[in-house]
């Protein structure tokens, strides 16, 4: 499992970070044990106090359908199941072997499975075949997607629903300007600054950004807007990268 570089660079002062991390209660029972161990091992899991935040979070907005890009292994897919009530349900996507098999036994484990439908695949190419409509949206994969998969999760959320969108600050490298950004991370850098300029003042949309972990981004659909130009544009720069 590759790790992520970010997860060690905070966007908050480190000593707040440790803060957070050690005095924000623990998740009891499997789903703690699982986040016990993912992090005694250093495979990559949103952190404690990202947790704890979508935990109260969900815990509000009491969602029914749920939409999660990037399953890993389970422990995120998990969190929200609990949250779904009986009628409820939690659809993940994950494309990467090892995850999927991780994440389906987790929740075998966690005797949640009959809650959780996990769709394998690249998300690029099963979210066009989604219908929806989701109550919330949890998005934590290939940050360099995160800007074309966008159209999709605002097709697929429903009015007043929610999207949040996972480490995109990028350790504050956002901020730089790309000339100084390294060559292997500017699709990334890049991406990621339209985001921003797409959603931030938008007027469809309401937004906030978050600084836990590597940045949170909230999204809330105030209205419905077709966002399938950003998809267009996607397709011409593949099309002259040919």
């Amino acid at each position: 499992m590759a790790l992520n570089e970010m997860m060690n660079r905070p966007v908050v002062k480190k000593e707040l970070v440790a803060f957070m991390r050690d005095r924000l209660k623990r998740f009891p029972g499997g789903l703690g044990e699982l986040e016990k161990t993912a992090n005694e091992k250093g495979v990559p899991i949103i952190p404690h106090e990202t947790a704890v935040f979508l935990n109260m979070l969900l815990g509000q907005i009491k969602p029914k359908q749920i939409l999660e890009i990037g399953a890993a292994i389970g422990f995120s897919g998990s969190l929200m199941a609990q949250h779904v009530g009986a009628e409820g349900h939690v659809t993940t996507i994950d494309r990467f072997e090892v995850m999927i098999n991780h994440a389906k036994a987790n929740f075998e484990k966690l005797g949640i499975a009959d809650k959780v439908t996990l769709l394998e695949g690249d998300a690029a190419e099963v979210l066009p075949t989604l219908e929806g409509p989701y109550d919330f949206i949890f998005m934590d994969s290939a940050k360099s997607k995160y800007y074309e998969f966008l159209p999709h999760c605002m097709r697929l959320l429903k009015k007043e629903g929610m999207l949040v969108i996972d480490d995109v600050f990028q350790g504050g490298t956002i901020l730089d300007d790309e000339a100084d950004v390294p060559k292997r991370v500017r699709k990334i850098h890049r991406r990621l600054n339209k985001l921003m300029d797409t959603v931030l003042d938008h007027p469809a949309l309401e937004t906030s950004l978050v600084p836990l972990g590597d940045g949170l981004l909230l999204i809330v659909k105030k209205e419905d807007f077709d966002f399938g130009y950003i998809l267009d544009e996607i397709k011409a720069e593949k099309q002259n990268r040919a």
